[in-house]
Formats: structure tokens, sequence, C-alpha cells
């Protein structure tokens, strides 16, 4: 049995590691009994309040009752005095009740017959006119066997105008919002707004599979060249591109990649993706990425059952360790390259090498190689 590397042997607090094999993420009656009280007295405040507010604003408060009328018919004022404490308990569970009621409508237009779809997720700065999302939709249309697949994709929008850029280029989006957070501007590497970005992206992948649905997640500086499904191992749960593949796809000592993975919806993975998340609080300062670095090998992840693969860069490359194959080459992803302009200028070398390649008679397809890395330099 191989040993855990000296500086992989950080374990997670046995407090996070607990939670993970009981519940995770769970509600706690004796919580909300302890809240009571603090919303009986904003309660208390926040209505009268109301009600003063009203009186100084009729016009204001008669608009908002005909607006009320108008839609469903019924009384502001009457709905407003049967509101109550379980329904301000209620608030924060029906916020995110109305998130995912609208995110499985969107999955399900997506989704193909065994409720499996793509995923990315992206912010202003990716989703801009030149810049990562159309060199990520362009690679779906001149690939081999992809462009249907353009079909299951959920664009998940991390601000505003990424989602108004969305709806204007594809089909199917997802506005994800996250409050007190901008996400749209370019989020240079492992700095703070990077941080929340990477874990709000598990937290939400974590929402999908409880939602039922399998998924292909794939950064969008991920080029699809080929359809991957075929090469994809039937039985795995959990599946993860690398940076460096060792050549065992079981080894635990591959470098896997947050940017591209398979993961089938079932209790397993569920359980995975709490735990990965809980984990950040173990590793303050770490990414996704390096986190599952760490609990990948924690005995967590055998007592759950879940079935971990690691993909080839055969079929799954990337700047840092290229497809060295042509003829086989699923998707390359400028991983292992730092800065928006870097990541652009290679993404649009690689696609130029895909078209050459293609354009080739068959004969002279053994002998193509990439361009890349370019611009990105690779450690």
């Amino acid at each position: 049995m191989k040993r855990t590397p000296r500086h992989l042997s950080r374990r997670v607090p046995m407090r996070f590691l607990m939670a993970g094999r009981k519940e995770l993420v769970h509600e706690s009656g004796e919580g909300r009994q302890q809240l009571l009280p603090t919303l009986l007295l904003l309660a208390s405040v926040f209505f009268p309040c109301l009600v003063l507010y009203q009186l100084a604003n009729p016009v204001e408060y008669s608009m908002v009752h005909s607006a009320g009328a108008g839609a469903g018919g019924g009384d502001v004022r009457s709905e407003l005095a049967v509101v109550d404490v379980a329904k301000l308990l209620e608030i924060e569970d029906y916020a995110s009740e109305t998130e995912n009621v609208t995110l499985e409508r969107v999955l399900e237009g997506a989704a193909m017959e065994d409720k499996t779809i793509l995923l990315t997720t992206l912010n202003e700065a990716w989703a801009a006119p030149n810049s990562i999302l159309d060199l990520f939709l362009h690679s779906f249309r001149t690939g081999f066997q992809t462009r249907r697949l353009m079909d299951h994709l959920v664009i998940v929008a991390l601000d505003r105008q990424a989602y108004k850029r969305c709806l204007s280029v594809h089909t199917h989006c997802f506005a994800l919002r996250t409050d007190g957070v901008d996400f749209s501007g370019e989020k240079s590497f492992m700095t703070p707004d990077y941080l929340k970005m990477m874990w709000r992206r598990i937290d939400f992948l974590r929402s999908v599979l409880e939602l039922g649905y399998s998924f292909v997640f794939t950064d969008a500086d991920v080029m699809w060249f080929r359809d991957p499904f075929p090469v994809f191992y039937p039985d795995a749960d959990f599946q993860i591109a690398c940076d460096h593949f060792s050549g065992n796809p079981t080894d635990l000592q591959n470098r896997p990649n947050g940017g591209f993975n398979f993961v089938k919806s079932n209790n397993r993975t569920v359980s995975f993706y709490k735990f990965w998340y809980v984990s950040r609080e173990a590793y303050p300062g770490y990414h996704d990425q390096d986190v599952l670095n760490f609990i990948k090998y924690d005995p967590f992840i055998t007592e759950i059952g879940l079935d971990m693969r690691f993909l080839s860069t055969e079929y799954f490359g990337g700047l840092c360790e290229p497809s060295k194959d042509f003829n086989k080459v699923c998707t390359m992803h400028a991983n292992c390259c730092v800065g928006l302009a870097r990541k652009i200028h290679d993404l649009n070398v690689m696609l130029e090498d895909w078209r050459r390649f293609m354009s080739l008679p068959p004969s002279q397809k053994s002998s193509s190689s990439w361009g890349v890395p370019s611009n990105c330099s690779v450690p």
C-alpha cells in the first residue's frame, strides 16, 4: 500500500471529517430555536417601521397595492398581516429554492436522455466578445462530432454582463448570483476573489448533483475537438483530467486539474462534493484543485465507495502536458497559463493547429504537432 506523502499528511480536522461522515450540510433544529428570539425582536422592529413608512408614503404604497392586486388579485395589506416568524425562518430557504427551481428548468432543457449535461462557468471578462467564450463555442463548431453537444451545454454566468452575453450567443444560460461578491473582472490566480469564485463553483456543482443531473464540467478555456464520451470510464463515479498523467488511471500520484471532469449523480458523489467543499476550511488559502490533491488520500473517499479515475492526457491534454496524437485528442486545456491575454493567444494558435490538421489528407495526419505553448509559459 502506498504511503501518503509527508507534505500531504495534513488531515482534515475531526469536526469537518465527522460532519462529512454524517451529513456535511444540514439544518439544525436547535440552531433555529436559538434564532427565534432574534427573529422575534427583528419582527417587532420591522413591522411598526413598515406601517409608519406606508403612512408617510401613501402614493408609493398605493402603486404597490395596485400592482399586487393586478398580478394576483390579493390585498397587499392582508398578505403582510399574515406574515409570521415561521415565514421569516424560511426566507433563506426560499431564496435557495427559487434558484433551484430556475436551475432545474435550465438543466432539464439541456439534459441528455440520461440526465447528463455539459457545464461551464464564466464571468464578464471571459464572456466578452473576442474573449474566451467565443473561442470555446468555436471549438464545438469545428471539432469532430462535437457540434451536437452544444445542445446539452449550460453556461453558468457569474455576473450580470456575462449572463447578458450568454443569452445573445447561446440557448441554455443560468445566472448564478453570489451576494456581496463581484466576479465580473479578470480574477488573477490565487487572489481572494479568485478563491471565492472557485469554491462557489464547487458548491454549485454539488447542487447540480443533488438535483439528479450528471455532468461534464469544463472550463471555458478547454477546447473541444472530439466527443469525449466514448473514452470515459463507464463505471467511474468521478473522473478528472490531469495536468500530469502517470499512465495509471487509478494512481493517486496523478496531478488532477479541476477544469475538466465527468461526474455521475449518486449518493457517493454528493457526499464527496460536500466533503470537498467543507475541506476548504481545513486548508485556508488553497483553491479547490489543491484541496482535492490533499483529500484524494483521505480514508473518507474509500469509506463512501467513490470510484475515482484520472483521465489520460493522450485524450484530454493541455499546455501542461499536450496530447501527442491529433487522431485521439478530445480536449485541450489552456492550463499552466496565467493571464487572460496569454490564454487567448495560445487558444487561437491551438484552434489554428486543429483547423490545419482537419484540412490534411489522411496520409499526412499522423505528423501533426501543436504550436503551443507559445505565449504561455509552462513551469
